[in-house]
C-alpha cells in the first residue's frame, strides 16, 4: 500500500484537494479558492509528466483566475438582484463561444509544433473550455456547471486514455459534484429572491 502511494502519490493528492474544492465550491465556500490553487500546484506536476502540456500550463492560469476569484468572493460584492449567483449574459455567451474555440485552435497549433504531445486537440479544447468555465466560476453565472460538466466527460476519456485512471475517477467524481453544485446554487438564488434578503451573506461560512 505504501509502495503503491509512494508512486501514485500526484493523483492520490490531485484526487482529494481537486473533490474538496468542488465541494466548496458548490457549497459557495470561499475556501474553495486556496484549496483549488493547491490542487493546480499538484496538477502541474503530474501533468508535466504525463506529457499533457496544455493541461499543465492551464493549471498555472487557473491559479492566478483562483487568486482573483479568491479576492473577488472576499469583497463579498452582490450580483445585482438574483443573489449570490446569476445566469450568464446574453451578450457574453457569443464571446464565450469565441474565445473556447479560438483557445483550442491556438493551442493545437502549438501543442503539434512544439511538443511530444499525442492527444493535441483534446488537451487543447479540454483546456480552452476549462478557462471559460472557470471565468464563468468567477463572475458567479449559473450555468459555469453545465461548462464544467462538458469538460469534464471529455477529462475522463483522456485521462483514461493516458493511464491516469484515478485522475479520471475523480473527474468523474467532479461531474457529480457538478450537478449539486447547480443545484445547490440553483436553491439558493430562488430562496433569496423569495425571501428578499441579503444576497451576500451567506457567500462565505
Amino acid at each position: 500500500m505504501l509502495t503503491w502511494l509512494a508512486d501514485n502519490w500526484t493523483e492520490v493528492l490531485g484526487f482529494g484537494t481537486g473533490a474538496l474544492c468542488v465541494l466548496l465550491a458548490a457549497r459557495r465556500n470561499i475556501w474553495n479558492f486556496p484549496i483549488g490553487i493547491a490542487n493546480n500546484l499538484v496538477f502541474i506536476v503530474l501533468f508535466v509528466g504525463s506529457a499533457l502540456y496544455a493541461d499543465a500550463g492551464l493549471q498555472v492560469v487557473y491559479l492566478v483566475l483562483g487568486a482573483m476569484g479568491w479576492f473577488a468572493w472576499a469583497r463579498r460584492r452582490p450580483e445585482a438582484v438574483e443573489g449570490f449567483a446569476s445566469s450568464t449574459p446574453r451578450r457574453a455567451i457569443v464571446p464565450l463561444v469565441l474565445a473556447a474555440v479560438a483557445g483550442t485552435a491556438v493551442l493545437t497549433v502549438v501543442l503539434t509544433a512544439f511538443t511530444d504531445s499525442t492527444t493535441q486537440l483534446a488537451d487543447a479544447s479540454t483546456t480552452s473550455v476549462s478557462l471559460v468555465a472557470q471565468y464563468m466560476l468567477n463572475r458567479r453565472w449559473i450555468e459555469n456547471w453545465f461548462v464544467w460538466i462538458a469538460v469534464d466527460v471529455v477529462y475522463v476519456g483522456l485521462y483514461a486514455v493516458k493511464g491516469l485512471f484515478i485522475t479520471g475517477a475523480l473527474y468523474l467524481l467532479f461531474i457529480a459534484l457538478c450537478i449539486g453544485g447547480y443545484r445547490a446554487w440553483r436553491r439558493h438564488r430562488t430562496a433569496v429572491v423569495q425571501a428578499g434578503a441579503d444576497p451576500v451573506a451567506a457567500v462565505v461560512r
